[in-house]
């Protein structure tokens, strides 16, 4: 597919069949995301793929987003291996784990497997609730799989600010 088609044809899916993403298809994912440039190459994130009953019913007692995605990955990052800008009030973890999330949502859409960029539950909470190490900071989940019957971008998927309107030249 097309990097514009990719872009133009994703959509935040709300409602999911409940298959797992096929394996060949996951990889190619993750492969993506393997692959997203971060500060100092330090690779900070780290993905997790939840498909078991056990997890997924973890995921659905600290969000209502899951919409019944039958694989879902959760981006962390370690926030004792970040680089530190000049300044010290900002670090490369939040945008470096970002950016590996963006290549995941957008290899999906190319491997034709719809996503949901997750950001509604507590990070805190779900770090608990999914016992990860200490020093890991949630960012996001990222419900995939295929959607149901009917389901398609909401009606305002397509609107969309001019550049006019987002962009500044200096």
């Amino acid at each position: 597919m097309e990097f514009k088609d990719v872009i133009n044809n994703r959509y935040s899916c709300k409602n999911f069949d409940g298959r797992k993403v096929e394996r060949a298809a996951l990889q190619e994912i993750l492969e993506a995301a393997r692959k997203a440039p971060t500060a100092k190459n330090l690779q900070e994130y780290h993905l997790y793929v939840i498909e078991s009953e056990e997890g997924l019913a973890k995921i659905d007692r600290c969000t209502p987003c899951r919409y019944h995605a039958g694989t879902v990955i959760m981006v962390t990052y370690d926030s004792t291996n970040v680089f530190v800008y000049p300044g010290d009030k900002r670090d490369s973890g939040i945008e470096d784990a970002t950016i590996a999330a963006t290549h995941l949502m957008l290899a999906a859409a190319d491997q034709q497997v719809d996503s949901c960029w997750i950001n509604y539950f507590d990070p805190q909470e779900l770090a608990e609730v999914m016992e990860l190490p200490k020093q890991e900071e949630v960012l996001m989940l990222l419900d995939l799989g295929y959607h149901a019957q009917g389901t398609g971008p909401l009606p305002s998927h397509s609107e969309r600010k001019s550049l006019r309107e987002t962009v500044t030249y200096l």
